[in-house]
């Protein structure tokens, strides 16, 4: 081999090791539903985009997965439009969904270019959750009713006691009352510490899976007080810029995941204790158009 090629094969060697591999870091909350969704988005790109993906799920709460996108941390994470607004944007509630997901859209590519993608189909509220047998008894259907009711020993995760849209908006729109301090706790506790009587109401989500197969009742929120919380798909321009297939592919999503088919996605890890990889892996290959 002559000298000029001995210098060009070394120098691409050195590029090689010194460029960094092409991936994509894929993060999420770190409760059910968000690791999930993690886990197909992370499938999903290694299909159609065909790029090595690192999995960084359970970061924590909305302000430390937001930090580590900004930060460059990881490339994209599935959020919630309501919480967008008022836990990461300190701006008060809107009622109208497209409204909402307007806001973060202008707010996010202005203040750290990153791109809100079309929502993936449901809108994850917060559900004031009682047991069945508590909702039969009193006649509960409402959150008026619930604060018509009793004094509530209330069980809620620790992100909610804080946000704008949380514990004590709540509190102040119904007039409910409390026996004491709501007590905190992961948000995967809830379930238990309602069935075992250590709290009479819980503050869950809409789309937990245990919801639609426990005897529980879901209180509607006739005041609306909660705003619409769609979720959707949260990516660094710079990484769409990357990689140009990227965006197609999760947009193929947007739409597939109505909250009945979260729900049972939800409750196949919840409720049947299944690896999140498997359930994410059954449902891209039986979504249309996604796989």
């Amino acid at each position: 081999m002559d000298r000029t090629k001995i210098v060009a094969c070394l120098s691409a060697l050195l590029l090689a090791g010194c460029s960094k591999p092409a991936r994509i870091v894929v993060g999420s909350k770190n409760f059910t539903e968000q690791v999930l969704l993690g886990e197909i988005l992370a499938q999903q790109i290694e299909r159609r985009v065909g790029v090595p993906v690192e999995r960084k799920f359970s970061l924590g709460g909305t302000l430390l997965a937001q930090g580590a996108l900004t930060q460059g941390a990881i490339d994209l994470y599935p959020e919630y439009t309501g919480t967008a607004l008022t836990a990461v944007l300190k701006q008060p509630p809107l009622p109208d969904a497209g409204a909402v997901l307007e806001a973060v859209r202008v707010a996010y590519q202005r203040q750290w270019k990153l791109r809100w993608l079309a929502p993936l189909g449901f809108n994850n509220t917060f559900a004031m959750i009682v047991r069945g047998d508590t909702a039969r008894g009193a006649k509960l259907a409402t959150l008026s009713d619930a604060a018509r009711s009793q004094t509530w020993r209330m069980g809620v995760g620790y992100e909610f006691k804080q946000r704008l849209d949380g514990l004590d908006g709540l509190l102040a729109a119904y007039g409910l009352r409390t026996d004491g301090e709501p007590v905190t706790m992961d948000l995967g506790l809830l379930y238990t510490a309602l069935q075992s009587r250590k709290v009479d109401m819980i503050a869950a989500n809409s789309t937990d899976g245990l919801a639609s197969v426990l005897d529980v009742a879901i209180l509607r929120d006739d005041k609306r007080y909660f705003p619409p919380y769609e979720c959707a798909v949260v990516v660094r321009e710079d990484t769409l810029a990357r990689f140009p297939q990227l965006r197609e592919a999760l947009e193929q999503l947007s739409g597939k995941l109505p909250d009945a088919v979260m729900r049972k996605l939800n409750y196949a890890v919840d409720g049947e204790h299944r690896a999140p990889a498997q359930v994410a892996d059954e449902f891209l290959r039986a979504a249309p158009g996604a796989n």
